[in-house]
């Protein structure tokens, strides 16, 4: 099993970057990125790292995507795109069974869990019983919030200036052409 999740999360990781390199549309590879960026947190779990994978969903998936994606559409993306007409034929089909599959697993992992939801089993209170369940967290945010503050904290500025450098640098192409 643990050899089918690291082939179909390698699978997602190459046809992710293959995507963020062929694709001419900067949105499509910024979408293939995230692609690339889900496989990766599938590794993360199947490691057992399931604060990296939470990490790597939410910070990179979500936030720095996201921050792709707003300077893409503020340089804005020069070509319309007629959305009646689909590229894909088979994007919608597959896209309905993909969309069924997740309910299925969502539906499937409600119900083999009920027991430790229920409060029956009590095997959720093994890891803190013992006291290491979240030395990890604690060593990563000993990490975070302690030696390398400095550096997340610089990163986040270098961020905001980028942003903000974009959005000036954006806005004054644009009064430029607009005096012409």
């Amino acid at each position: 099993m643990e050899l089918v999740v690291f082939v179909l999360a390698a699978a997602m990781v190459l046809v992710g970057a293959l995507g963020v390199i062929l694709r001419s549309n900067p949105v499509h590879a910024a979408l293939s990125l995230v692609l690339t960026l889900f496989g990766i947190a599938v590794m993360f779990v199947a490691q057992e790292a399931h604060f990296l994978a939470a990490v790597q969903v939410i910070v990179y998936a979500g936030a720095i995507v996201v921050l792709f994606l707003f300077v893409i559409m503020l340089l804005g993306v020069d070509r319309s795109e007629d959305i009646r007409i689909e590229p894909f034929k088979v994007q919608r089909p597959l896209a309905a069974v993909v969309g069924l599959g997740v309910i299925g697993l969502v539906a499937a992992s409600i119900v083999a869990s009920r027991d430790a939801i229920g409060g029956g089993s009590g095997s959720l209170d093994t890891p803190t019983s013992t006291g290491n369940g979240d030395s990890n967290i604690r060593q990563i945010a000993e990490s975070v919030f302690g030696d390398y503050v400095v550096a997340f904290e610089v990163t986040s500025i270098l961020l905001v200036v980028a942003v903000v450098g974009t959005v000036m640098l954006t806005r004054r192409v644009k009064s430029g052409k607009d005096k012409s």
